[in-house]
Parts: C-alpha cells; structure tokens; sequence
C-alpha cells in the first residue's frame, strides 16, 4: 500500500469516526438541550443546576451511543476501567460546558432565556472538542493490530474448514 492510499484511508476512517461521533453527539445536544429546557420551564431550578442536569442525562445516553455505535469495534476487554474513565473525562467536558454558562450567567449576568441557551451551546461545542480527543484516545481505545486481525480471523473461521497453503500439496 502506497503511502498516498494508507493516508487516504486512514482519513477515511478519521471522517466516518466524525460523522458517527457527530450522529450520538447531535442526539446527545437534542437530549441535553430537551432536559435543559424542561427543567427550566418546570422547575424552579437555578439555571446552571439545570444545565447540569441536562449534561448528566445526555452523557448517559452518549456513552450508549459511543460504546455501541461509533466505537463498536474498538477494545471491549476492561468495561469498568473504560466507564471510569468515560465518566472523568465526561466530568471536565461537564466543568468546560457550565463553566462557560456560569461565566455568562454569574459574571455578566446574561440569564435570558435566549442568553443560556446561547452559552450552553458555546459551552458544547468546546466541550465536544475535548470529548472528543479524550474519548478516541483514552476511553475506546483501538485494539491492537494482531489483536483486531485474530479477532477478524476467529469470527471468519469456525474450525470447519481452512483455508489451503499453496506448498501444502493441494494444487489443481
């Protein structure tokens, strides 16, 4: 393989990781902006309280959606180490997405309807950014390459037949 097609390749599979990222974490944005917006207009709940809340029960639903759809084929070996550390770096994307609200609404007092949603927003974005270099890299970790190639090999041959060696004296 050229060293051209391997960089093709590999920014390939970098694009269908982003669109299957983005595909859970739009569902995500939905889901925190949905609860977000109902504990708000339901509640008496302080504005931030809210938007942690909405942040909570979205990474809830995210860590389903990564784990089972986008990050499918990585490392399922050690499930409790990789829910801890979904969980840590879910918390500091939690602290970058309402420490920005925080600031908005506490610091220059925009508290508006309008003004919250706004920096929630803002918020997720820059959040997103640091979820998704920490999640690639340290929560669904590639599996090795002999590993994932086993792995292949052991779902393609089930013991009743392999495949013939060319030396092994079966030419046609």
């Amino acid at each position: 393989m050229s060293e051209r097609s391997a960089l093709r390749s590999r920014l390939e599979a970098l694009t269908r990781e982003l669109v299957k990222f983005g595909a859970v974490g739009g569902a995500g944005v939905v889901v925190n902006f949905a609860v977000f917006n109902l504990v708000r207009q339901l509640t008496d709940v302080p504005v931030v309280r809210a938007s942690i809340i909405a942040t909570v029960v979205a990474t809830g639903t995210n860590y389903l959606g990564y784990r089972y759809f986008t990050y499918r084929d990585r490392d399922k070996r050690g499930r409790t180490k990789e829910l801890t550390l979904f969980l840590l770096f879910s918390a500091v994307g939690l602290v970058i997405e309402n420490g920005l609200l925080y600031i908005a609404t506490y610091g220059f007092d925009w508290d508006s309807r309008l003004q919250s949603n706004v920096f929630k927003f803002l918020g997720i974005g820059l959040a997103t950014l640091f979820r998704f270099w920490s999640y690639r890299t340290w929560v669904f970790r590639t599996l090795p390459a002999r590993e994932a190639i086993e792995t292949a090999e052991s779902f393609l041959d089930d013991g009743s037949h392999r495949p013939s060696h060319p030396r092994s004296g079966s030419r046609k």
